[in-house]
C-alpha cells in the first residue's frame, strides 16, 4: 500500500465516525420516534438477563440508536477492510465490534461473540440475515449463539415513513431529518441449549417468521408494504 493510501485511509477512519454521528445524531434528534414493545427489553434488564438482538440488514443504521439507553452493546463486524470503518464508528458511540466473517475468523468471532454475553455481560446486535444475503431470510447464527449462551433473542425492526434507499443487496435505508420513525421490539424467542440441527431449523424459521411479521406490521404503519 502506497504512502498516500494509507494517508487516506488514516483520514477516513479519523472522519469517518464523526461524519456518521453527526448525520445519525441529527436524525434521531429531529425526527418523531414511535418504539414498540420496549418492555420486553426493561424484563429482561430486571432479571438482569443479556439478550441478542435479531434485525434485517437493511436498517443497520438504526443501530446507533441502540447506544443509547445505558446498556452494554458487542456487534459483530465484517475482518475487512471495510470493516474497519463499522468498527471505528459503532466504537465511538460505546458499541463493542468483535471482528469475525464466514469466511474470515469465524470460529475466533463465533468464540468472542460467547464470551461477551456469558462472561462479560454485553448485549449482541446481529442482522438476521448476515453480511450477504438474501436479505430477510433468517440465517442460523442467532440461533446457534442463543443456544450457546442462554441469551434469548429480540427481534428488531424499523421503518420511516421518509428515507434515502441505497442500491445495496439490502436496500439500505437511511431516515431523512423531521422523518416519522417506528422501532419495535418484538416478543424474545428463547432457545433451549445444545439444540440439535433439525430443531435448530425450526427455530430459525420461527425467528424469521416474527421478524417478517413485524416488517409488515411496521411498513403497514406508513400504509407500504416494505421499504
Amino acid at each position: 500500500m502506497s504512502v498516500k493510501k494509507k494517508l487516506i485511509d488514516r483520514i477516513g477512519l479519523a472522519v469517518a465516525p464523526l461524519l456518521v454521528k453527526t448525520v445519525l445524531g441529527t436524525i434521531f434528534r429531529t425526527s418523531r420516534i414511535k418504539v414498540v414493545g420496549e418492555e420486553h427489553l426493561e424484563e429482561l434488564d430486571r432479571q438482569g438477563q443479556p439478550f441478542i438482538v435479531a434485525q434485517w440488514h437493511y436498517g443497520i443504521l438504526y443501530t446507533m440508536y441502540l447506544s443509547r439507553g445505558g446498556r452494554k452493546w458487542a456487534a459483530m463486524i465484517s475482518a475487512s477492510k471495510d470493516g474497519d470503518y463499522s468498527n471505528r464508528i459503532l466504537g465511538s458511540v460505546g458499541i463493542k465490534g468483535i471482528r469475525g466473517s464466514k469466511t474470515t475468523g469465524s470460529i475466533s468471532a463465533l468464540k468472542g461473540l460467547i464470551k461477551a454475553v456469558k462472561k462479560e455481560g454485553y448485549n449482541l446486535c446481529l442482522t438476521a440475515d448476515g453480511s450477504q444475503g438474501p436479505p430477510r431470510k433468517a440465517q442460523a447464527g442467532a440461533i446457534l449463539l442463543a443456544s450457546r449462551t442462554g441469551a434469548p433473542i429480540v427481534p428488531l425492526t424499523c421503518g420511516a415513513d421518509r428515507y434515502i434507499k441505497f442500491k445495496s443487496w439490502d436496500r439500505t435505508i437511511l431516515p431523512k431529518p423531521f422523518a416519522r420513525l417506528v422501532i419495535k421490539w418484538g416478543e424474545p424467542l428463547v432457545v433451549p441449549a445444545k439444540v440439535k440441527s433439525e430443531a435448530m431449523e425450526e427455530y430459525r424459521l420461527e425467528l424469521e417468521k416474527r421478524l417478517s411479521d413485524d416488517y409488515a406490521e411496521v411498513w403497514g404503519d406508513f400504509d407500504r408494504e416494505g421499504h
